[in-house]
């Protein structure tokens, strides 16, 4: 192939091809074995919340967003699901929601722990960092297609693509709030006798713990942004109405569809950013 200029391009549309074919003929036994984690988490999670009634559902989020921030906080999340009620979305809402919970604590466990390695080890941050910027930057409709293919189309493909999307805010700000630990705080620490593994779990998590929890906020806007995007490979949940009046020209559909995503979100996004400025 040539360029305008008569020179050979770099293949790389065929490298690409290639590797991905040789992935899904060689790997996808591995890949599928990957998926079944994910698949039982979100499924169990999903039915519970589509077998709770909508009031204790309503109920449970109140009571929550009361204890974290507040009274005005509280109102609002309970006006704002009754409003995807009454819109005739709340079970594509509670399938958004085990969605997005979903994500987010696969991205914790394995966010957390490895924003805790790239802070201690200068190595693996170098190495993990190039890593979370491809996959911070790259356009999520590129990887819709190799996840299809390597895992299918569904719900859980469409957690799986968020987890490469809303994965690297929680491991940035986790290594941001390790590394800005008081070094004096640590070497006190150390000169009391305590062991590495202690000064982690007593001293750093701890006075970080508010960085960490804005990287969990992140995270989470970053999975709601997700939802209509998963819809594309058959994602189930509020992006479906959105999509689908797109796709039939049914603009009342797509914008109570739009604006349950955005009241769903923003009921999570107060809740969370009130845990993340709640003094340890």
């Amino acid at each position: 192939m040539l360029d305008i200029f008569g020179h050979k391009t770099i293949p790389l549309e065929d490298w690409a091809e290639d590797f991905t074919f040789w992935l899904v003929r060689e790997y996808r036994p591995f890949f599928q074995g990957v998926k079944w984690p994910v698949e039982q988490l979100l499924e169990n999670i999903q039915d519970f919340l589509l077998w709770l009634p909508d009031w204790v559902v309503i109920l449970i989020l109140v009571l929550i967003a009361f204890r974290v921030a507040g009274r005005n906080v509280a109102i609002f999340t309970a006006l704002s699901m009754m409003v995807i009620g009454f819109l005739g979305l709340w079970n594509e809402a509670m399938v958004s929601l085990a969605m997005v919970a979903s994500a987010v604590l696969i991205c914790a466990l394995i966010g957390i722990p490895l924003g805790i390695l790239t802070a201690r080890s200068n190595w693996a941050d170098q190495l993990v960092r190039p890593l979370l910027d491809a996959m911070q930057t790259t356009p999520s409709f590129v990887y819709l297609v190799p996840v299809v293919m390597l895992f299918s189309t569904g719900t859980v493909a469409g957690v799986i693509a968020t987890l490469v999307f809303a994965m690297p805010p929680i491991v940035r700000l986790t290594n941001l709030g390790i590394r800005g630990v008081s070094p004096e705080a640590v070497e006190a620490a150390y000169a009391f006798g305590a062991e590495p593994r202690q000064v982690l779990i007593d001293v750093q998590i701890p006075l970080a713990l508010r960085t960490i929890m804005a990287g969990l906020n992140q995270t989470l806007m970053m999975a709601m942004s997700m939802i209509v995007i998963a819809s594309i490979i058959g994602a189930g949940g509020l992006g479906q109405p959105v999509r689908q009046g797109i796709n039939n020209l049914q603009p009342g559909l797509a914008v109570i569809g739009g604006v349950s995503v955005v009241l769903l979100a923003m009921v999570l996004d107060r809740i969370t950013q009130a845990l993340a400025t709640t003094d340890s």
